[in-house]
């Protein structure tokens, strides 16, 4: 899924509409706060996994 600058605009377009200017820079802060969490919370997974899958590994 890639988006272009058009896209991209429209939907800037769209948020600032439907929000208003001073609930922009609200949403992207927790917009971002929240991409920061998913992302600590799989790398955790995937670091959790790795262990187990270098066992079954040297188990077979």
């Amino acid at each position: 899924m890639n988006l272009g600058f058009g896209e991209i605009a429209i939907i800037l377009f769209v948020a600032l509409l439907f929000f208003g200017p001073s609930k922009l820079p609200e949403l992207g802060k927790a917009a971002g706060a929240t991409l920061k969490e998913f992302k600590k919370a799989v790398s955790g997974i995937m670091e959790d996994e790795d262990p187990q899958s270098k066992e079954e590994n040297k188990n077979n």
